[in-house]
């Protein structure tokens, strides 16, 4: 789709970057109809993709996406975990309709649900795990943009832009490719200038790890650490003492002599005691119960008899 014109030719920085995310590696089964796109078969089994075939597939879509003349008209979906950032971040960037997550059924054929949507033109991440989507364009005669690996079914596909659809990095780097495509083609950017967006952006982040660098960067102290030594908390200076040359030499004479301690009372606590502690009686014994006059003890005898 080159067409012959430098513009549109493959760049070396974008080779580099199809190595660096291992775009060209598909899978160790092939499709027949991906066969056209594989260059060659590694030794242990792996497919390896023709990156030119990906190039030229690659503007082929960006050609139809750009086609359209509102951004709106496009969808893009994602249910894998590893492209839904890069389908909301195309989305962004393109002013297309995304869809990240689970695809609900009947979105593209059944009026009556409130998430009823017309688009032009269908773009999805993995046609084997969107299948639905894919299922329900072809019942409303809506083209399928998708990118495929080498085992992925072609079946209502009508654009296939063969690369690495398992990576990480390989998802965001197509969907990168072909937003700066799209925006180049529409005249938002130019060519000469390289895109100011990082492709870092469309990468898929791990929640746990995007956590724990928040969780670091609010513990960090406000003002960061020395590059000589570790951050240090400052320790206010101490109140000034007087200095002493020789302890022995002090003048004590102003020192308060403490009071002396109280004699104790000899009627208090050295007399003897006259009381008789074995007058009182036995204690072992039981206590007289007072005689209650008017009351009937339970365990008495009856005052009267009922014969």
């Amino acid at each position: 789709m080159s067409g012959g014109l430098d513009a549109l030719s493959l760049k070396e920085e974008d080779v580099s970057k199809f190595l660096a995310c291992s775009t060209h590696l598909g899978s160790t089964n092939v499709d027949y109809q991906m066969e056209q796109y594989v260059y060659k078969r590694k030794p242990d089994g792996v497919y390896i993709i023709n990156i030119r075939k990906t190039w030229e597939k690659l503007l082929l879509a960006a050609r139809a996406i750009a086609a359209i003349e509102n951004p709106a008209d496009l969808c893009v979906i994602s249910a894998r975990p590893y492209g839904q950032r890069a389908v909301l971040k195309f989305a962004a960037s393109t002013g297309a309709s995304p869809i990240a997550g689970r695809f609900t059924p009947g979105t593209f054929t059944n009026q009556i649900q409130a998430a009823f949507r017309e688009p032009r033109l269908l773009v999805v991440t993995d046609p084997r795990t969107d299948h639905q989507p894919v299922t329900e364009a072809s019942y409303v005669n809506i083209p399928v943009i998708a990118l495929c690996n080498t085992d992925s079914p072609l079946r209502h596909v009508d654009i296939a832009i063969p690369c690495n659809n398992k990576g990480v990095h390989s998802i965001g780097l197509m969907w990168w490719l072909l937003a700066r495509e799209v925006l180049r083609l529409r005249g938002t950017i130019s060519r000469e200038v390289p895109w100011d967006v990082m492709v870092d952006l469309y990468f898929y982040r791990d929640p746990e790890e995007a956590e724990k660098e928040e969780q670091a960067a609010v513990a960090a102290p406000p003002g960061g650490y020395d590059q000589d030594g570790p951050w240090e908390t400052p320790v206010p200076p101490a109140q000034a003492v007087p200095p002493v040359d020789d302890w022995s030499k002090e003048n004590v004479s102003n020192m308060p002599t403490p009071a002396p301690a109280p004699e104790p009372n000899a009627a208090t606590f050295g007399a003897p005691t006259t009381e008789d502690w074995s007058a009182e009686g036995d204690w072992s014994a039981a206590p007289s119960a007072a005689p209650t006059a008017g009351r009937t003890e339970w365990g008495s005898a009856p005052s009267e008899s009922w014969d």
